[in-house]
Formats: structure tokens, sequence, C-alpha cells
């Protein structure tokens, strides 16, 4: 890539699961669900294993410890049956640069998930993948990534 590619990173809008506060995971919640015109498997959101599809207000019965860890957005959280944070950053970081590659000099429009959205905060201010942030991106908030070759960077 001989020019850098302008992707355009958001956070989707608002699920029926978001407001009912569900665990969506990779959990697919059609009812509001736009078909993109290329789908990339690696900004799809973190693998929350066997709390996918549970709503925080169960499981603040069934294991408050993880509920906890969820509201703090911990990286370093262990999702039973998930994807480890190394995993899942990997993957989320790959597929800016693999969507980026093809389309040198263009500017594309991305839309992921929150914790996906951490990820890349966490790199671009080349802060560990352990970090809590602090805070959660809303729906539909964008970050501005210039991407060079394996080199991703806030705009």
């Amino acid at each position: 890539m001989r020019v850098p590619t302008y992707v355009c990173v958001t956070r989707h809008g608002e699920t029926d699961w978001n407001i009912a506060g569900i665990l969506q995971g990779w959990t697919d919640v059609r009812s509001l669900r736009l078909d993109p015109p290329e789908c990339h498997d690696g900004l799809r959101e973190r693998n929350f294993g066997v709390y996918q599809g549970i709503p925080k207000s169960e499981l603040a019965d069934l294991n408050p410890v993880v509920l906890q860890q969820i509201l703090k957005r911990n990286p370093a959280t262990d999702f039973e049956q998930g994807e480890s944070m190394d995993e899942f950053a990997d993957r989320v970081l790959d597929a800016i640069i693999s969507i980026a590659q093809p389309n040198g000099g263009k500017r594309i429009l991305a839309v992921t998930h929150g914790w996906a959205m951490d990820v890349i905060t966490r790199h671009i201010a080349s802060r560990p993948r352990s970090t809590i942030l602090n805070m959660k991106r809303k729906n539909g908030e964008c970050l501005w990534l210039e991407v060079w070759e394996q080199s991703i960077r806030a705009v």
C-alpha cells in the first residue's frame, strides 16, 4: 500500500438487546440488523462465551463478579468458553489492516461493536490491552483511522 487508507470505524446503532441490557456477543440480533455490502468477521464483537444472551439483570444473580467486570469493561475478564483479550484484539486489528490493504487512497466506513471500539481506542492511544478505559463509546460514535501497511493510528 503506497498511500494510506482512511477508515472510519463506528459503533453499530442501538439494538433491542442494548436497550434491554443483554450481553450480545456473537449472537445475531436480527431485529435491527442491516446487511452491509461486505461483512468482515474480524469486526465481530468479542465472544463472551457462556455469558452471551444473558441479560445483565440475570447475570447479577448468576455471576455478580463477572457482571462487575463487564460493567467496568475490564478487558482482562476471562469469559468461560469465550475469547481471550489477545485473541480478540489480534482479530480486530488484523481486520482493520485487512480491510485497508486493498483500498489504498480510499475512505472506508467500517461498523463494529463496543468492545471492538475499546480495542481500537487502546491501540491508537498506545495503551496496554489490559487497560480499563473508564469510558464507553456511544452507539454511532466514530473514530477516524489512518492505516499504512501494518500501522494503525488516529487521524
